[in-house]
């Protein structure tokens, strides 16, 4: 269903998001300490930020899983309506 304010109530797929996230931490790891070993700083260096990046965008992906299905709902939940500033009810 397409309502016309799906970038203000966009919502991901939390759990692919955290599998992915996974698989860049097993890589940006195993990056690091190959590019350590074989000499390449530069390299190694770059692996290191995408690997703290990751962890970043992990612990983001873990919080909003924690929190609940606001932020993880079913397929028959319709998006949200987004907060005009209006009064709470």
């Amino acid at each position: 269903m397409r309502s016309g304010n799906e970038p203000a109530t966009a919502r991901s797929a939390l759990r692919l998001r955290f599998w992915l996230s996974v698989w860049g931490l097993l890589w940006a790891a195993f990056g690091t300490t190959v590019f350590s070993l074989l000499g390449r700083p530069g390299w190694a260096a770059a692996c290191g930020v995408l690997f703290l990046v990751v962890v970043v965008d992990l612990t983001m992906v873990l919080h909003h899983i924690h929190q609940g299905p606001h932020w993880q709902p079913g397929r028959n939940i319709p998006p949200y309506e987004p907060d005009h500033g209006g009064p709470r009810r």
